[in-house]
């Protein structure tokens, strides 16, 4: 009798746990801007280790300006509990997100020459997947009844090739300083 009250209470109780789902997060805190000051100019060395330094987060770059000082990279998806080898959800927290449901992220690193050195500024956006209505997956082979013909219907098809939107959760802040310390450790050598 005590174990299956036991066993009602655990359940009850992750039930009241997980009730509140994503509505039970804060909001994200703003964020105050990340620029730093390195020593130094800006060189094809620095522009190329600041490069690196994002590719070392599997970032890849989609747009390359010198002139302003602006790189720009493409869509990150999030990583998850299973891929520690990705680097871009630092936290844990960030990571059971990734885990749970789909996040992306996208970074803008911007380099401004000073009197007094190179100015660093890294802004990473992160985004969640908003789809427009319930996600349709392929029933597979074993729900079709043997007697009957497939009905083909390619309106399925082609309505579910449009991509999903996207809800902005604002900048991620704890990836920004991991970014950001990784160009200053690469260019301040």
């Amino acid at each position: 009798m005590k174990t299956v009250i036991a066993r009602r209470c655990s359940t009850l109780s992750l039930a009241v746990l997980f009730a509140g789902g994503c509505a039970a997060m804060p909001p994200m805190a703003p964020v105050r801007p990340t620029p730093t000051v390195v020593p130094g100019t800006i060189t094809e060395t620095t522009w190329e280790q600041t490069v690196n330094a994002l590719h070392s987060f599997h970032f890849s770059i989609e747009k390359e300006n010198r002139l302003a000082g602006t790189i720009q990279t493409g869509y990150l998806p999030g990583a998850g509990l299973l891929e520690p080898w990705h680097f871009d959800s630092v936290t844990l927290g960030d990571r059971i997100e990734s885990s749970l449901q789909p996040i992306r992220r996208r970074a803008l690193v911007t380099l401004t020459q000073l009197d007094t050195g190179i100015q660093v500024h890294v802004e990473v956006i992160k985004e969640r997947e908003n789809p427009k209505g319930p996600t349709r997956h392929s029933p597979g082979v074993a729900n079709y009844p043997g007697g009957q013909p497939v009905q083909r219907d390619l309106n399925v098809v082609i309505g579910g090739s449009t991509p999903p939107g996207w809800i902005a959760l604002g900048r991620d802040a704890a990836l920004e300083q991991a970014v950001l310390t990784a160009i200053v450790g690469r260019i301040g050598r």
